[in-house]
């Protein structure tokens, strides 16, 4: 659990497409086996120490005629952003992913000085 001990709490939120494989034949689309996709996402405004992040599938695009295995997290995520990761495996053939995001963290309030 991460504790916020002051009176400021910022919330964000976003969305991101993170590929469209589709069209290219592109290696979620076209190839086997594992594989994974990283976006880098920046916070608007930072937070005094790094954030909780909740990532989710917003939308998927995927073919149904294999298993439909999909993983989605976040990783290295710092007071300014975090990674969205997106993995697959076997045979699964993903065309599109849209990941939804939250960050709730600790923020400067406009009555903090610094000594």
């Amino acid at each position: 659990m991460q504790r916020i001990s002051q009176g400021a709490v910022g919330v964000t939120r976003g969305a991101s497409m993170l590929f469209s494989a589709f069209e290219d034949e592109g290696p979620m689309w076209a190839d086997e086996g594992p594989r994974v996709v990283r976006q880098r996402i920046t916070f608007a405004e930072p937070f005094l120490a790094p954030p909780v992040v909740h990532v989710a599938i917003g939308m998927w695009d995927i073919a149904g005629g294999s298993n439909q295995r999909a993983d989605i997290s976040s990783d290295r995520i710092s007071e300014a952003g975090f990674e969205i990761v997106f993995r697959t495996w076997g045979d699964t053939r993903v065309a599109r992913i849209r990941a939804e995001w939250l960050a709730i963290g600790a923020v400067r309030h406009e009555d903090d000085f610094d000594l």
